[in-house]
């Protein structure tokens, strides 16, 4: 992670990362996918959980936001001992420097009781093992901001935008021109400095908390 980017698996939203490994007759299938927000975590739990149903165990750990924040993460052992499964999964996935994950890791029992140990070192390593060959891509850290300009602004602003590399989420054209940007958070200022001379000061910047 930099200042202002991180990484996030590159996967599209119906995809799904899986990888498995046996220990001692029990199989662990490990399944990851792309989850912005807590909802689209538990809508990939959820999903998970339906395609194993038979499944003693579907253990789960997911960080809905940028590496390392806890904010929006969460775990569960889903019926094995606790503390041996979903937070020694979500240690992993906090240090894992990848955000924006989710990690199912879906126990069939094989007949040997592993024990407390052997239980956490076995959700760990399924996770670790699927992280190794997990496809991952930079995700540019950006603030929304919308703000109102001339029409007579609009061609110097568009210029502008792609200097900084500044997406468009919407515009609108009435007697003025209407934006909703996202800016990626480096170019905030210098940003704010060149729309101020564009406009002549005229121009209100309003960002999203």
């Amino acid at each position: 992670m930099t200042e202002d980017s991180y990484l996030v698996p590159n996967l599209k939203s119906n995809e799904i990362h899986r990888t498995e490994i046996t220990v001692k007759k029990s199989r662990f299938i490990t399944s990851i996918g792309r989850t912005h927000g807590v909802d689209e975590a538990k809508a990939f739990i959820d999903r998970i959980c339906k395609e194993f149903p038979d499944a003693r165990h579907n253990c789960f750990a997911y960080n809905a936001d940028k590496p390392g924040s806890s904010g929006y993460a969460g775990c569960s052992d889903d019926g094995e001992p606790h503390g041996t499964a979903g937070q020694p999964m979500l240690n992993v996935v906090l240090h894992c420097d990848v955000g924006e994950l989710t990690v199912v890791v879906t126990r069939y029992f094989g007949g040997i009781l592993l024990g407390t140990g052997g239980l956490v070192k076995a959700y760990q390593d399924s996770v670790k093992a699927a992280l190794e060959t997990l496809p991952t891509t930079p995700m540019v850290i950006v603030k929304k901001c919308s703000f109102t300009i001339e029409h007579s602004e609009v061609n110097l602003v568009q210029r502008l935008f792609a200097r900084l590399g500044i997406n468009i989420v919407n515009q609108s054209y009435t007697d003025k021109v209407d934006y909703l940007v996202e800016i990626p958070e480096k170019s905030v200022d210098n940003f704010s400095a060149e729309i101020t001379k564009i406009t002549s000061g005229q121009c209100v910047l309003k960002f999203d908390d």
